[in-house]
């Protein structure tokens, strides 16, 4: 439960969603057991159904964690589709790669290890799809550096924009968490006024946010 939506909708919206088959659901239970965090169901299917609509040739992404969401999204894009996942955690890097390494997608997906801050900067090619799931309290810093790399007509998808409810209501801000909540606020109004771009935020989740590249 993330104070996003009442438990009950969150419970039965999942109750319909497919279960996931082979090295996805291996990396659920892993996840879950070892507290990494992936993300959620609801948020998966989302970005199925964005990944089928959108046919992307280029995708990036920022926080590759396990590997959970490149192989999600390798397994729901055509076989040129090419994608790319920066992680800073050496440990979650060859996690990755391992997990990688066991599924038809290995060609496709390439993981850079390092600072997306740092990373991003050596990037050359342009991408038409991009997945934002890296720390929360930089998510401004990570568009500012990648929003030269997007197509037109590109997207960007950001995970966890409402942050448990805190980026929403101050009620429910925990002071530790200060700081992270008013970048997101501040990352949410830029994304929503930034000329050139349109975008909405989804209540499922932690929060989602889409993002349209214009021109």
């Amino acid at each position: 439960m993330n104070q996003i939506n009442e438990e009950y909708i969150e419970d039965y919206i999942r109750s319909l969603l497919p279960s996931s088959k082979g090295i996805l659901e291996d990396l659920e239970k892993y996840a879950l057991d070892y507290h990494i965090p992936i993300v959620q169901p609801e948020v998966a299917q989302l970005l199925k159904i964005l990944l089928k609509i959108k046919k992307p040739k280029n995708i990036l992404e920022i926080g590759t964690a396990i590997g959970y969401s490149a192989i999600l999204m390798a397994e729901n894009s055509s076989e040129n589709c090419k994608i790319t996942t920066i992680e800073r955690r050496r440990d979650m890097v060859e996690k990755a790669l391992e997990n990688i390494s066991k599924t038809p997608y290995k060609d496709r997906i390439t993981v850079l290890e390092g600072e997306a801050e740092e990373v991003l900067l050596s990037l050359n090619d342009k991408y038409d799809f991009i997945f934002l799931d890296a720390a929360k309290g930089q998510y401004m810093e990570f568009f500012n550096r990648f929003v030269n790399l997007l197509d037109k007509g590109g997207l960007v998808i950001s995970d966890n924009v409402l942050y448990k409810g805190m980026v929403a209501t101050d009620k429910l801000v925990v002071r530790r968490k200060k700081t992270i909540v008013k970048r997101l606020r501040k990352f949410l109004r830029h994304i929503n006024e930034i000329q050139g771009y349109t975008s909405c935020i989804i209540p499922i989740g932690d929060g989602l946010a889409i993002t349209y590249k214009e021109e």
